[in-house]
């Protein structure tokens, strides 16, 4: 229940953070070309707060549903306008103007990733090795000439120092029927050049299961199964556990590391395990019962214990990649343009076929996303904000009525016919629009229910 409540909290600050950026964008053009706004709204339905702002009298409102926002501006199709302030009403306004507000929404969820991943650069961002811990026979990668320890290097030409960079590299070049060049090494030699297949990759699966498709498993850290912590009262502590002892074997079986361990006894729950450990220097006969308990609808054993983890036991797995201000920018900006044109890319292959929609990520996903990566770290949460505000932008682009994206199309067949689109062309492709994002979110919620239940 807590950790409910804790992500629908990220999921809402999410919302909140984004939207408002969104709508701060039209806000802001809107003012700064001299047209009043009448309210500013984060949210729908029923005002939580409200207040009137001492300059130019704007409304500004938190209202109950967190999932979007609006600006109403003084438009004389919306109501009467007082004949000395029609100069400032949306509608008397040029159509490079009108073009300017309605486009500043999505740009500014894109600037706003291209600041988040400027920050994140100079801060610096740790992220996992790219190391090859194994690679199953007669796989894609296996048969590229990818081998056990290798280091990534390259995707693409481009530097890949983590796995994070060495996924989106692949994803990149997955909307392509082209084979990818990577480029990895083995420790002590020098680098290779290879070639990765990744046609049908998309069909198949999502970001999440890339590797696994390509048949590579990241090289782990392994922990030896010496115990760290014990919490009072839990079934290792009863046993008559201690910190420092060092697990041998349970069930006759040798135990190589704690994972293995975990995983037995996650598999073992009420189950009486017979233990054999290892305690300055005298080996002992130990017995334990992992308590039952429930996680993600499945029964599994615990018994509250942690292990100890030796100094500098994350170095040779873990890498910190920082950059100047203004190299930090360059990557930002194209980081943002690549992933831009990448949903774009996989957007389309979708509506053709050539895209599983299981890349699609629903509200669900999103929230999951949010509270997992707030648990983890203020730069993953940052980095995740910036991500879907990259997709709120592609998205709101898009030239489908009712979205900015549409509104835009209609300026353009203003500029072309000379004359605004007929109000009735215009009420025709809003109900299409409306068609088209409630089959959308019908979808994404299909596809967010199929992986929470499988």
């Amino acid at each position: 229940m807590i950790s409910f409540i804790t992500t629908l909290f990220w999921f809402i600050v999410a919302l909140g953070v984004l939207i408002t950026i969104h709508e701060f964008g039209h806000f802001w053009v809107a003012r700064v070309s001299g047209v009043k706004v009448l309210r500013f709204s984060i949210g729908f339905g029923r005002p939580l707060m409200k207040w009137v702002g001492k300059k130019d009298a704007t409304e500004y409102v938190v209202a109950g549903i967190p999932l979007g926002g609006y600006v109403k501006m003084l438009d004389e199709r919306e109501g009467e306008v007082a004949p000395e302030e029609a100069h400032r009403a949306f509608n008397r306004q040029s159509l490079p103007v009108r073009s300017a507000i309605v486009a500043a929404g999505p740009l500014f969820n894109l600037l706003f990733a291209v600041l988040a991943f400027w920050v994140l650069g100079m801060t610096g961002e740790t992220g996992s090795r790219p190391l090859v811990g194994s690679v199953a026979a007669d796989s894609i990668a296996a048969r590229a000439g990818i081998e056990r320890n290798d280091l990534f290097v390259a995707v693409a030409g481009e530097p890949a120092p983590t796995w994070e960079s060495v996924v989106y590299g692949l994803l990149g070049a997955a909307v392509s029927d082209e084979p990818v060049a990577v480029r990895v090494r083995q420790p002590g030699q020098p680098s290779r050049e290879l070639r990765l297949a990744l046609s049908g990759l998309l069909k198949s699966a999502g970001q999440p299961e890339l590797l696994e498709h390509l048949g590579i498993e990241p090289k782990h850290p392994t922990l030896p199964p010496v115990f760290g912590r014990l919490v009072a009262g839990e079934p290792a502590a009863e046993a008559g556990l201690q910190v420092g002892d060092r697990l041998l074997a349970v069930d006759g079986e040798p135990l190589a590391d704690w994972m293995a361990w975990v995983e037995y006894v996650r598999a073992h729950p009420g189950r009486l395990l017979h233990l054999r450990v290892e305690r300055n220097g005298q080996t002992l006969s130990l017995e334990l019962i992992p308590a039952r308990i429930e996680q993600d609808g499945k029964v599994i054993g615990h018994i509250g214990a942690a292990p100890r983890v030796p100094k500098g036991f994350l170095d040779d797995y873990r890498v910190k990649v920082r950059y100047g201000p203004l190299e930090s920018l360059r990557r930002a900006v194209v980081k943002t343009w690549d992933m831009s044109v990448l949903m774009l890319k996989v957007m389309g292959r979708m509506l053709t076929g050539q895209a599983s929609i299981q890349n699609l990520s629903g509200p669900i996903s999103i929230a999951q996303a949010a509270g997992d990566t707030a648990r983890i770290g203020l730069d993953y949460f940052l980095k995740f904000l910036a991500v879907v505000s990259i997709s709120l932008g592609v998205l709101n682009l898009l030239p489908i009525p009712i979205l900015d994206g549409g509104h835009l199309l209609m300026f353009l067949i203003e500029a072309i016919k000379g004359s605004e689109v007929s109000e009735s062309a215009m009420l025709l492709g809003q109900k299409i629009g409306i068609v088209l994002l409630l089959s959308l979110m019908v979808v994404a919620f299909y596809v967010d229910l199929s992986r929470v239940f499988g």
